[in-house]
């Protein structure tokens, strides 16, 4: 079985800053923070009118934790180890999913459900079933 460690104080700082970055993206631009969909537009063929703003975003993410280590001199943590090829093939069943799904977690999960959208309801009710199932396979079967 894997042991996780239990991070509250962590874990409800990292989430007060993603509702916050949420928030001020959609009050700022009137855009919904979904990562899935920032990083699609990125890419050709597309016409996003705010390539500069949503670079920015994506560098920022990117940014954070060599940001973090340089201003306190900690290491991130990781605590899930990718083991390769389950890696690689879950990366691309979730890029699948996102695109099939319309959004990713952050779209449908922090900006739907604040926005009480019915599709994004559906779509976090998946991805939670999703994550049990996966959960409870790799921890009690394989």
């Amino acid at each position: 079985m894997v042991e996780t460690a239990f991070t509250p104080w962590s874990s409800l700082a990292g989430g007060v800053l993603i509702g916050l970055s949420a928030v001020l993206l959609m009050a700022g631009v009137g855009r919904i923070a979904g990562i899935s969909g920032i990083l699609a537009r990125l890419m050709p063929p597309s016409a996003a009118d705010d390539g500069a703003g949503r670079l920015a975003f994506v560098v920022g993410l990117i940014a954070a934790p060599a940001t973090w280590i340089a201003l306190t001199g900690a290491t991130i943590q990781q605590t899930v180890v990718p083991a390769g090829a389950v890696a690689i093939v879950a990366g691309l069943l979730v890029g699948f999913g996102s695109v099939w799904g319309s959004g990713c977690t952050s779209g449908h999960g922090v900006c739907g459900l604040a926005r009480l959208s019915p599709r994004s309801m559906a779509a976090v009710g998946t991805f939670m079933a999703t994550a049990i199932a996966t959960v409870l396979l790799v921890r009690h079967v394989f």
